[in-house]
């Protein structure tokens, strides 16, 4: 067992990856989403005192699971409604005990009780950005400021919506029941923002000592399987499993023994999964087979599709990547996806013309702060040779990005543009 400080990390990791389940599964009981919470809560700081003194357990997610349960069963005792409960529990196994629930809900029953969630925050009475934030902040518990890393804004902003968006669904008494398939079309669009954006932060962390963190990678891959599986007949929801399935393929391969970042174009594809690579396949050939219209999350996956089927960066099928770009730019015309695709441009048309597109960014003012915008630029200074302008921006990617490993990765490339400056001859300012 673990104590101290550990039992702390360890708790904070399992609160990242279970914190969706539990308020879930204590929802699905108490029928009330500040209470969920509420409950929720209550065993994480149960955990914070007893794994403090005593270590962690060997099941820590099934303690945190088992005790948030027990509280609302006590509570629904409290309530009078306690042999309501009991019969719905027996009803569900009449032979285990409590502690043995816990372990065939992680099994059986958690898809159901975290979509649900999603589902339910992800209502239509709320504005889609208010859902969507909402959704991050229950189903994996990620922060305030995580979020508003995400959407490039205040943190006060996200705030704002997340306390309205409560206080929205506790006016309206809005239930958390899994939605009828017909009226879950609404509120999908949402859901799939949620999942990709958990991705998103488990495969490029926005803070902290990791420049990924697998554990969210795969709960947002574990979602869009079961999404894929309750809905079967929609492009955007198996192009999202299908690219999840490309990305989360490159993780081994995305940093060396010490943790630190390896960018696409040293990775060893050999250390790529090729089953997850096929599932990602499967996944996108059925979303082609429906003959529908794609969005951005197909073409994003048919973007990860072509550098799954390369064997090299230089073998990679560039032109086929700009065409795919130009077509998510037209679906989601935003200054990230321009960013992107300004790198498809330097591999396709140099260098020189990707850096008149990223310039154009800059000076646009919408990415202001971002640090990937300084990454790139850099790099596209790198490779026109204009080092010390490189230099400056690798430095500056460095100072915005709050990932230590990002930073390490971009005060290395400065300093290579140093050293590259000198071996030439040349004094850098």
């Amino acid at each position: 067992m673990t104590r101290g400080r550990d039992s702390r990390a360890t708790l904070d990791a399992v609160w990242r990856l279970e914190s969706g389940r539990i308020i879930g599964t204590v929802l699905r009981l108490v029928g009330d989403l500040a209470q969920a919470e509420e409950l929720a809560q209550d065993a994480l700081l149960a955990a914070l005192e007893k794994w403090t003194e005593d270590g962690v357990p060997e099941n820590p997610a099934g303690w945190l699971m088992t005790t948030a349960r027990n509280r609302a069963i006590d509570l629904l005792r409290r309530q009078s409604m306690y042999q309501g409960i009991r019969q719905q529990l027996l009803h569900e196994s009449p032979v285990q005990t409590a502690a043995d629930l816990v372990e065939s809900a992680a099994e059986e029953r958690i898809d159901d009780d975290v979509l649900r969630l999603m589902f339910g925050v992800c209502h239509p009475l709320l504005p889609a950005d208010a859902r969507v934030a909402l959704a991050l902040r229950l189903v994996n518990g990620l922060s305030v400021a995580e979020i508003a890393r995400a959407y490039l804004l205040p943190e006060a902003t996200i705030a704002q919506r997340i306390t309205r968006a409560k206080r929205t669904l506790k006016a309206a008494r809005v239930g958390f029941d899994l939605p009828p398939s017909e009226a879950r079309a609404e509120r999908l669009g949402s859901v799939l923002e949620a999942i990709y954006l958990i991705f998103n932060e488990g495969y490029a962390a926005t803070a902290g000592e990791r420049w990924f963190r697998p554990m969210l990678c795969e709960e947002a891959l574990r979602l869009g399987r079961s999404l894929a599986s309750l809905v079967s007949d929609d492009t955007e929801v198996l192009g999202l499993a299908a690219l999840l399935e490309f990305q989360s393929s490159r993780l081994t391969a995305r940093c060396d023994a010490a943790g630190q970042p390896i960018l696409l174009a040293m990775q060893d594809r050999g250390l790529w999964d090729r089953l997850l690579i096929r599932r990602g396949f499967e996944y996108l050939n059925r979303a082609f087979a429906l003959q529908a219209p794609v969005g951005v999350y197909c073409l994003q996956a048919a973007i990860a599709a072509c550098h799954a089927r390369s064997p090299s960066l230089e073998q990679t099928d560039w032109e086929e990547i700009l065409a795919l770009y130009d077509g998510l730019l037209q679906a989601q015309p935003t200054a990230v996806v321009a960013l992107n695709r300004a790198m498809a441009v330097s591999m396709v048309d140099g260098p020189e013309a990707a850096l008149a597109l990223v310039d154009s960014l800059r000076e646009s003012g919408e990415l202001y702060g971002y640090h990937l915008l300084y990454s790139v630029r850099g790099d596209l200074l790198q490779k026109l040779g204009r080092l010390d302008e490189a230099r400056v921006d690798f430095l500056r990617a460095a100072e915005l990005t709050d990932n230590r490993q990002a930073a390490e990765l971009m005060r290395r490339r400065a300093t290579e543009c140093v050293a590259r400056e000198r071996g030439t001859g040349r004094v850098p300012h």
